[in-house]
This record gives C-alpha cells, sequence and structure tokens, in this order.
C-alpha cells in the first residue's frame, strides 16, 4: 500500500505517528532524510526480517529514494508475516520536492546516480574500444542486457554491489544499533 508525501506529512503531526522506516544504504541516509526516520538498510532487512517483524507494526512507513526498495523491504516483511505496511511514493525525492523537511549530512551521490555512472562509463569504453578489439562491443550488449532485467525485475544488481562499496557504506549499521533505534521511537 502506497502513501503519499502529503498523506505521511499528516500522518506524522497526529498523536499516533506512524514509524519510518528508511531502507536506504547508511551512506544515503546520513546524506539525507526525513526527520525521525530510522534506517535499517535493506540488506539488513532481508536478513533479519524475522526479528523486525516482532518490532514493527502496521503503522511502520517504509521509505527509500524513489520507492523501488521500500517495495522490496515490504515484500520481503509480508513474507515474514507483516503484511499491509505502507510505502511512501515516490519516496525521499517525492519528500524533498514536495518541500517537506530534511535532515541533511554530507552530500552523497546516491545509488540510481552511481549505476549510470558505471554502466554509462563500461558502455562509452566498450564501444571506443571495439574499434580496436571488435569483440569489446559485447560488453555494451551486456550492460544493456544487466539494464534491461534490472527495470523488469526492479532489482539492480550493479546497484547491489556498489552499495558494498566502503563510500556507501557510511556509518556501520548493524542489528543492535536497530533494535536500539526502533526500541527508542517505540518499536
Amino acid at each position: 500500500m502506497t502513501l503519499d508525501t502529503a498523506a505521511l506529512r499528516h500522518l506524522l503531526g497526529s498523536p499516533d505517528a506512524p514509524h519510518v522506516v528508511d531502507v536506504r544504504t547508511p551512506a544515503e541516509f546520513e546524506s539525507v532524510r526525513i526527520p525521525g526516520a530510522r534506517n535499517v538498510p535493506l540488506d539488513l532487512l532481508r536478513e533479519h526480517a524475522a526479528e523486525l517483524r516482532d518490532r514493527l507494526d502496521e503503522r511502520t512507513v517504509l521509505v527509500c529514494r524513489s520507492g523501488a526498495r521500500a517495495e522490496q523491504a515490504a515484500r520481503t516483511l509480508a513474507d515474514a508475516g507483516l503484511p499491509g505496511l505502507r510505502v511512501l511514493s515516490g519516496g525521499v525525492a517525492a519528500w524533498q520536492a514536495d518541500g517537506a523537511p530534511v535532515l541533511t549530512g554530507r552530500p552523497r551521490w546516491d545509488l540510481e546516480r552511481q549505476v549510470r555512472l558505471v554502466a554509462g562509463s563500461i558502455v562509452l569504453t566498450s564501444v571506443l574500444a571495439s574499434t580496436i578489439v571488435p569483440r569489446a562491443k559485447w560488453a555494451a550488449g551486456a550492460i544493456g542486457g544487466g539494464l534491461t532485467f534490472a527495470a523488469l525485475s526492479n532489482t539492480c544488481a550493479m546497484g547491489t554491489a556498489l552499495s558494498k562499496l566502503p563510500y556507501n557504506r557510511g556509518p556501520r549499521t548493524g542489528i543492535a544499533d536497530v533494535r536500539a533505534a526502533l526500541h527508542a521511537t517505540g518499536g
């Protein structure tokens, strides 16, 4: 179930405000976030879904940059026995575009931008290299195939790989940190 930014703003001002769980990488979360949101990176959420099921409830709203990873998190938690969680439509990008308040830290490139840079660089390099080594063009084809699969499956292997780089890790977030953060907000 999706929720638009106006509805989330209204809910956050209510006495029974929802828990906002941001499933982006710690580095993305550190750069810009919704006030009061707690960071539970998607890979950590997948690994500890059963435990998190017991700490979250139907008031929880899942967010990411655009909504895709939050949808994946909602499916993971539904499979773990917590169906019906809401996802912020358009994610933090829509939240910011709507002029809603955000907390900012050190600016970083989001994962989608990094994927475009790496994929574009590989395609450009392989096309240029194919003038000398004709078989190099197949690298461009492989990237095109990977991007097509990513769009059709709403997953991104390159984004997952890039999220593991030290630049994207930010402060280390472990399950103990998540437990403490959720406990502090009543989760």
